[in-house]
């Protein structure tokens, strides 16, 4: 096969009929550096340092670098407060009776507050504070703490735990009493993400509750147990 690129009198026709496309020209390496060296050079040195490198080299700018030095330093700090502020907490914390109006009641404004009233001699309240703790660590904005009922509230009923109340700028957002409400024994994570969700406590990326699927798969279970059953009776009746 004839190479398209060669220098001959037939490939010159072609391409001046526009059936071959122009001829590669070599590139210039040199050429090509100095390119990639100008294109680097438009990005301004303080554009990929941190805030301390910032500090530290503040003598090897010009006064027009410093003022814009100062526009990006101020953006970064914002984005940095503003990460700090959104990842602020990240884990389940244990309070005590006495620290519960500063940290749940008087929290800080427009923060969610999530705290689980727990015995740890209750299998179930174990496994909410497991779930709780994994979604801490999903939800850092969100302020996740737990304590022992009884330094909160004496002679609370083991019937009403687990106890989850959900706060914003103190008050009662919602509330899920006794294992009923807070999903049942065998209550999986997700469904614990949906049902806090659901308050508005924290943003999931579920698209529907998990529970729904599994109400259904009971309900298409049962609807075809009674549809069977239906047959046959009235196969049973056929035969008389």
């Amino acid at each position: 096969m004839q190479d398209p690129n060669e220098d001959t009198e037939w490939n010159e026709i072609l391409r001046d009929f526009g059936i071959l496309p122009p001829k590669e020209e070599p590139k210039d390496e040199i050429e090509e550096m100095v390119l990639r060296l100008q294109k680097e050079a438009m990005v301004k040195p303080y554009e990929k340092m941190t805030l301390a490198q910032l500090k530290e080299a503040e003598d090897e700018f010009d006064e027009e670098d410093m003022k814009a030095i100062e526009i990006y330093r101020e953006k970064r700090l914002q984005e940095w407060k503003a990460l700090k502020k959104k990842q602020k907490f990240g884990e389940l914390r244990e309070i005590s009776g006495n620290q519960y109006v500063n940290e749940v009641t008087n929290a800080e404004k427009d923060v969610w507050v999530i705290i689980h009233l727990y015995r740890s001699s209750i299998p179930m309240c174990l496994l909410v504070n497991q779930h709780l703790s994994l979604l801490a660590r999903k939800f850092p904005e969100t302020k996740f703490v737990k304590a022992i009922v009884n330094s909160c509230i004496q002679h609370y009923h083991d019937n009403c735990l687990p106890t989850i109340f959900v706060y914003k700028s103190g008050q009662i957002e919602g509330k899920f009493i006794g294992i009923m409400e807070c999903g049942g024994i065998n209550l999986k994570l997700e469904e614990l993400e949906w049902k806090l969700a659901e308050v508005g406590a924290i943003q999931t990326d579920l698209e529907e509750n998990p529970k729904k699927a599994i109400e259904d798969m009971m309900v298409s279970s049962i609807r075809n147990t009674s549809i069977y059953d239906s047959d046959n009776s009235n196969s049973d009746n056929d035969t008389k």
